[in-house]
């Protein structure tokens, strides 16, 4: 159905486009707000304009469904779209920093079949496709298997009272990296409490659940794609011996913040 060769080297120079405009290489960058406090630069819109040229080349069939690009109602009608984050981690992007990626995943009937993370300024390349596993550089991936939520590593810069028996390891902004560290066993939890959007979560869900970590939203229930309304309540990346009692311990606290809108 798909040159993954071609998948591949398309998504490496979506990378390589990438760190030439970024700014922890020295490169100037022009960056502004879409609305206050969404951050967007030059490089985002330079990326998805190539991904959208030669991904649609490389399967016409596919749909299309980008954070930067404007959502078309004709996505809704087909099995396959192309998901995309040109540069998930903007922010870190932009500051110099090594925590983001160019993220993109094929969706059929509401599925992943294929999840790429380019993270160039780390050296990463992510990879999984459905049923086939996960890899990092090609190395197969194994997801963390601990049991026990107490002392479970979690990428954050700080955590709440009722969290303060997790441990806190680097955390990058982009949300993508952070359940891929799950999939690479240097995380064992990742949650967030908030309404975001599929592009931010497609590929790296796929990352995570074909090593082997149960993936869901916030609430514990299955994540879909390519819906009219492209967005779900948190993310929920896991060991999975411990994924019940995360979605207790956070219960309560989904509940309010879901209904907040």
């Amino acid at each position: 159905m798909i040159d993954r060769q071609r998948l591949e080297a398309i998504l490496r120079e979506a990378g390589r486009m990438a760190m030439a405009s970024w700014p922890g290489d020295g490169h100037a960058l022009q960056a502004w707000e879409k609305v206050p406090g969404s951050p967007v630069c030059e490089a985002d819109l330079a990326v998805d304009a190539y991904l959208k040229r030669e991904l649609t080349r490389l399967l016409p069939a596919a749909g299309w469904l980008s954070e930067e690009t404007v959502d078309a109602p004709e996505r809704l009608s087909g099995g396959l779209i192309w998901l995309v984050d040109p540069i998930d981690g903007t922010r870190d992007y932009i500051a110099g920093r090594r925590g983001w990626a160019v993220s993109v995943a094929l969706i059929s009937a509401g599925r992943p079949l294929f999840g790429m993370l380019c993270a160039p300024a780390r050296g990463e390349f992510w990879h999984a496709e459905a049923g086939q596993g996960a890899s990092r550089n090609g190395e197969r991936l194994v997801a963390s298997r601990r049991t026990e939520l107490p002392g479970a590593r979690v990428p954050a810069k700080q955590v709440s009272a009722e969290d303060a028996d997790l441990v806190m390891v680097d955390q990058p902004n982009s949300i993508a990296l952070r359940m891929a560290l799950v999939a690479a066993d240097e995380a064992d939890l990742v949650a967030t409490l908030r309404w975001g959007f599929e592009w931010d979560i497609g590929a790296a869900a796929l990352i995570a659940r074909e090593a082997g970590a149960t993936v869901t939203d916030a609430f514990g229930g299955p994540l879909n794609y390519n819906k009219p309304d492209p967005r779900a309540f948190g993310v929920l990346v896991t060991a999975p011996t411990i994924h019940a009692a995360a979605v207790a311990r956070l219960a309560d606290r989904a509940k309010v913040l879901a209904a907040k809108g």
